[in-house]
């Protein structure tokens, strides 16, 4: 039988010490070469709206060590609004029921069989929060106490589940250009951690004598910059253009995500992608030499050596997703749903066929 799962129920059995644990082990596994991970690809196409175009992205990889293949799906409509006097991109709820549409396939590696599907949403979110989690673990200083976190949204509140999971957090303070936002996701997170969490208004003031400066924004424009650096400070982003060149330039170390640094996009000919644009997106930061950069997987596997010294500047610079992630975390939430007994089963031949493909 296939299980089919909600949102609801992938995080009802999804904590994020466990995601962190998973990733690491999976990525150990990866820097080895047991494991294999697709770059990423974006399809994109004019929508009959003027601001908006279509996204086909997939992504995958296999884990053979868990025995699962996992491939995300993400059908998108997306529009590049300024926010903060900055360019976002931002994902359109366009789907009936005003929803967006996103879908996880988790497959056996020993069979075949589709083993699982469910929504993308919150596996999402927990894999980039473990990411940024398992970089801070080997990156940021252990008497970490102050986090300065500039954004308010979904990504926002995973990534500080991941720093307080991995550091004795104290205090957070929190900068987005919009005020009842972050007074309100400062609220949430507050009750969620057990940690004081308070609202700035302004960046600046959010990194002032931070241990920690984390980015969880949707910008495609530097939204931290190298003024802001302090000794010892872990750097932390979930975007490429989120943190300023200079400020990557101020690190002792800095571990990216993955060499993939761009995805495979495919466009109609002659179509405008803003983040093509010079200046955003892709296009920031030409002077970084990505491929001489370590990645999160080696770090994981100690081939590279983290934190060395109190006073360091380290980052970590989640310049790209991986496909494989979600064959890590899939295999995760597969296990605690069957467990838990959650989800619905369909049968699995609604999902195979008898004749050769």
């Amino acid at each position: 039988m296939t299980l089919i799962l909600s949102n609801d129920e992938v995080e009802a059995v999804l904590t994020m010490p466990e995601c962190i644990a998973a990733i690491e082990d999976a990525y150990v596994e990866l820097s080895e070469g047991r494991a294999v991970s697709r770059r990423r690809s974006d399809s994109i196409v004019p929508t009959s709206r003027p601001d908006a175009l279509y996204s086909l992205k997939t992504m995958d990889g296999v884990a053979p060590k868990l025995g699962v293949a996992a491939v995300r799906i993400n059908s998108d409509i997306l529009t590049w609004p300024e926010r903060g006097g900055v360019r976002r991109r931002v994902k359109v709820p366009a789907a009936p029921g005003h929803r967006y549409v996103g879908l996880v396939l988790l497959f056996s590696c020993e069979t075949g069989e589709p083993l699982a599907i469910f929504p993308d949403g919150v596996a999402q979110r927990m894999r980039v929060g473990a990411a940024n989690g398992l970089a801070a673990r080997h990156l940021a200083r252990e008497d970490s106490a102050t986090v300065g976190l500039i954004g308010s949204g979904w990504q926002a509140g995973a990534q500080l589940m991941a720093i307080t999971a991995v550091r004795p957090i104290e205090r957070v303070r929190c900068f987005s250009p919009n005020r009842e936002n972050r007074e309100a996701f400062c609220r949430e997170m507050t009750a969620a951690l057990g940690v004081e969490v308070t609202p700035v208004s302004a960046p600046e003031a959010a990194f002032r004598g931070a241990d920690v400066a984390m980015c969880a924004t949707s910008s495609i424009e530097n939204v931290f910059f190298e003024r802001w650096v302090e000794p010892g400070m872990h750097l932390s982003s979930i975007k490429r253009a989120e943190i300023e060149a200079g400020a990557v330039g101020k690190a002792a170390i800095t571990v990216i995500h993955s060499h993939d640094t761009a995805p495979l996009q495919v466009t109609t000919k002659g179509l405008h992608v803003p983040e093509e644009e010079a200046g955003k997106g892709g296009a920031l930061s030409p002077e970084i030499d990505f491929d001489s950069l370590p990645t999160l997987p080696d770090l994981a596997a100690g081939k590279v050596a983290g934190r060395q010294a109190a006073g360091d500047v380290t980052c970590f610079l989640n310049n790209i997703g991986i496909g494989y992630q979600f064959a890590a975390i899939g295999a995760l939430i597969h296990r605690n749903a069957r467990k838990a007994g959650l989800g619905n089963e369909l049968p699995t031949d609604w999902f195979t066929e008898d004749v050769h493909p």
